[in-house]
């Protein structure tokens, strides 16, 4: 059983998927930065606020007023945190969008690789060894030798 589940772990395939896992994690941390130090700042300036991820409304319940998003969680209240959906859509686009580009970067390189071994398959190849030796053969038999 110990010997089975080596071999699984050994598989490409499992090896692969748990790369893809640990890149991924450290991909969205990235990404997280991203959105929450660069994306999210220029959106507030624009849009007035601080911070874009705090932006919250107040369905229930008493928050003080210019709380953060936090403070009107930890306060009990019923907080409609579309700011921190909007940065979550974000988060989810931007990690989309790189994942696109990385599926037709790879798809690039597979068509090429194709491409390439089809060229192989279709350049013109040489006379095979059957058609070289009845070639010679029938020059020793007409007793004529090829320069």
């Amino acid at each position: 059983m110990i010997t089975e589940f080596r071999d699984f772990i050994a598989k490409g395939n499992v090896m692969d998927l748990a790369v893809g896992i640990i890149i991924g994690a450290a991909f969205t941390a990235i990404v997280s930065s991203l959105v929450a130090d660069i994306i999210n700042p220029i959106i507030g300036l624009i849009i007035g606020g601080a911070d874009f991820s705090n932006l919250y409304y107040v369905m229930s319940g008493d928050v003080p007023e210019n709380a953060g998003l936090q403070v009107a969680r930890d306060s009990g209240a019923a907080v409609f945190a579309y700011g921190a959906f909007i940065t979550a859509i974000i988060n989810f686009l931007i990690i989309a969008f790189v994942v696109f580009m990385l599926v037709k970067g790879v798809n690039r390189i597979k068509d090429r690789a194709v491409q390439k071994g089809q060229e192989v398959a279709s350049a013109p190849t040489g006379p095979t060894q059957e058609e070289l030796l009845t070639d010679i053969r029938d020059l020793l038999a007409t007793g004529r030798t090829s320069t």
